[in-house]
């Protein structure tokens, strides 16, 4: 139980207690039908629907740079997700704002790669498509099962990833960076690969969750909290695959 509550604060999209715990809700106890229970069917809509949403405000972005878009979009996308997280039962309306909101993020980001390199957009692209149909083939295939171990590893990976982050963010402030994050090189680039299998394993995590929403009886605004868990790992995915295409761009 000790290790347990190690991971307890852990991120709610990550989290199978979300789900089980979504369904003992004092909101939803004694209201929820059987059609308005989660389905994974359901989720995958919802993620198509946040996914087309999303490309909306990219391209509109990339097409129209604005640095205003990129901060917008950053700061408004995690606000939504924050909401979420602390109150799944906004999903339904947060959801679809993140996805507009990061859409301009999205878009932004990658008009900035693009415009440094050329080609590296559409490589990004397809690096990030194919690896989701590669774990989801993994996931399907049972090559790698989803345990308590390895979701306990993943997301301490993933919170050992955003704590360097955060803390190189700090130190960029004071014009001293982390070595090698980002940067060219073997180290710099095993660095980026290894960030980018941690994102990868997170999609195993996220599929589980589709699963497992469904198997608790979630009630059915976990079909759109899913689907942005979901949404929030691809684009991770692909922003760390942009940077790393870039690394390996530099001369």
């Amino acid at each position: 139980m000790a290790r347990r509550s190690m991971f307890s604060s852990g991120n709610p999209f990550l989290k199978e207690e979300a789900y089980r715990n979504s369904t003992n809700s004092p909101l939803d106890a004694g209201f929820i039908t059987a059609g308005e229970r989660m389905t994974v069917q359901g989720a995958v809509n919802k993620s198509f629907i946040l996914f087309g949403l999303m490309l909306l405000t990219a391209v509109a972005s990339y097409i129209y740079a604005n640095p205003i878009f990129l901060f917008v979009g950053a700061i408004g996308g995690l606000i939504a997700v924050l909401v979420a997280s602390f109150k799944p039962h906004t999903s339904a309306t947060a959801a679809p704002i993140y996805a507009l909101l990061e859409g301009l993020f999205v878009g932004s980001v990658t008009a900035v790669y693009g415009g440094l390199y050329n080609g590296i957009v559409f490589n990004a692209i397809t690096l990030t498509i194919g690896i989701l149909f590669t774990m989801l083939f993994i996931y399907k295939t049972g090559i790698v099962k989803v345990t308590d171990k390895l979701r306990t590893g993943v997301i301490m990976a993933t919170m050992g990833v955003f704590l360097v982050y955060l803390l190189n963010f700090v130190l960029r402030l004071f014009g001293m960076p982390l070595p090698y994050l980002h940067e060219g090189g073997t180290i710099g680039i095993l660095i980026s690969l290894a960030i980018i299998g941690i994102a990868a394993f997170n999609l195993l995590l996220d599929f589980d969750n589709f699963e497992k929403g469904e198997q608790y009886g979630a009630p059915s605004y976990m079909e759109w909290f899913s689907a942005m868990g979901l949404l929030i790992t691809l684009v991770w995915l692909y922003i760390e695959v942009l940077r790393l295409l870039a690394v390996m761009n530099r001369k």
